[in-house]
């Protein structure tokens, strides 16, 4: 249905609040800047703030919701054959070629990794989204393969997507933090995230086996094993 006038004005001003609060968050640091603050450059009340958010973190990351139902969602609107792993798998690469924020391949995320760095409270709660991001995954794939409670096949695919797609992140940003160059950047980690999705797909139970003795050496830093056959 056609979004009314007065959801529109809503999330318009959600939307500027959010924006105002970033922009003083990232330039001064998120324990240096009063929710009062941001209600003053808004031009607001402080009560109007706390009306669209419930705590001065939820300002810092106002698309929370997104991100903790991202992986969920992809695996909802997964294309007809198509498994949780292929979803999100195309729903990276997707992200990574539109430049889209949604992990984190964009410019500024190492400032904002910086002002997260620096807030024992944002740390915290980047914590809790990500935990809150792996259940929630876990559960649509526990009601698209209509699995028993105790079937923990759901929770354990879950863990693994959700690993992969932490540490692609991490990675990406530890560059961008290091100073490195954005395009690069993604052009490695699209050779990262093909073995990561490898990976996932055909299972890691060979990797890294003891040699026997007098046997050949294992692969070298940099190189990949063949992965093991199912």
């Amino acid at each position: 249905m056609e979004e009314g006038l007065r959801e529109r004005k809503k999330r318009e001003t959600r939307q500027r609040i959010a924006d105002i609060a970033m922009g003083l968050f990232l330039q001064r640091g998120f324990d240096n800047v009063t929710v009062a603050e941001v209600a003053r450059t808004a031009d607001v009340s402080v009560n109007t703030v706390f009306n669209y958010f419930r705590t001065k973190e939820d300002l810092f990351l106002d698309r929370s919701e997104e991100t903790e139902d991202m992986l969920a969602r992809a695996v909802r609107e997964r294309r007809a054959g198509e498994t949780a792993v292929e979803a999100v798998r195309r729903d990276f690469f997707e992200a990574l070629a539109e430049g889209d924020w949604r992990y984190g391949m964009v410019e500024g995320m190492s400032l904002f990794a910086q002002r997260v760095g620096e807030s024992p409270a944002l740390q915290s709660r980047v914590r809790m989204l990500e935990v809150h991001r792996e259940e929630r995954l876990a559960r649509t794939l526990a009601d698209e393969t209509e699995a028993d409670p105790d079937d923990l096949t759901p929770w354990l695919v879950s863990a693994q997507i959700c690993a992969v797609v932490r540490t692609l992140t991490r990675h990406a940003t530890a560059r961008q933090m290091a100073g490195e160059d954005l395009s690069r950047i993604r052009a490695d980690v699209r050779e990262h995230a093909e073995h990561a999705f490898d990976l996932l797909e055909h299972g890691v139970g060979g990797y890294c086996p003891r040699p026997e003795p007098g046997s050949l050496s294992l692969p070298q830093a940099g190189e990949r094993s063949t992965p093991a056959p199912r």
